[in-house]
């Protein structure tokens, strides 16, 4: 097979993987504000070590609480999501009003966490300081504090993001739904192109 031969199997392979792509978004659009979720979730979670080493040394008002809201309602989001979404069937709106529910408390929680942080960094007694890694201080001081605030401040971007892909569904999944996925068949190209809309 010669370079130019396979240079135009590989564009074939990737028209096609696209093609399959946009197919399965027109089945599910929702998955895209389901993917926002899952980067909030592991954006959190991965660094929780950081969120609680802050939560520990800043001893804020319900911070503990906040931590701990912030990953029970994660999970229970995933839950409710993939409920208010079910496979070939109606929207629930029911559990449409309960994710967004879930949303807003997490938005909540990652607020009240943040001004404990800011209280903490600027009180006028014993404030905490944030010490960069140096060559004389390889560790920092405190440096996780800086870590969990930016992780924190992340989750909430990410969250709001999810809340507007929800509430904005109705308009870009018809949307999406009007691109084309049809394949067109070489030698055939009189006889138009085979539609494989009803794939959605």
């Amino acid at each position: 097979m010669s370079q130019e031969q396979n240079a135009v199997k590989t564009r074939r392979g990737f028209k096609e993987f696209v093609r399959k792509f946009f197919v399965s978004l027109k089945r599910a659009p929702q998955n895209i504000s389901l993917v926002a979720l899952a980067v909030a979730f592991l954006v959190y979670s991965l660094n929780l070590t950081s969120i609680s080493n802050t939560t520990a040394v800043i001893q804020g008002p319900n911070m503990g609480q906040c931590e701990f809201i912030a990953m029970l309602f994660s999970i229970l989001a995933f839950v409710v999501f993939l409920r208010a979404f079910p496979k070939r069937q109606k929207v629930k709106k029911v559990m449409i009003v309960l994710l967004f529910l879930f949303l807003a408390l997490l938005i909540f929680a990652d607020i009240i966490y943040l001004n404990r942080i800011d209280a903490a960094l600027n009180r006028a007694e014993s404030p905490i300081v944030i010490v960069p890694p140096s060559d004389g201080n390889p560790n920092g001081q405190n440096v996780f504090v800086g870590v969990a605030k930016n992780i924190v401040s992340t989750h909430i971007i990410f969250v709001i993001i999810c809340t507007v892909l929800v509430a904005t569904l109705p308009i870009y999944g018809k949307l999406i739904k009007k691109i084309n996925t049809s394949i067109e068949v070489e030698g055939n190209e009189g006889m138009g192109t085979i539609d494989i809309s009803g794939e959605d």
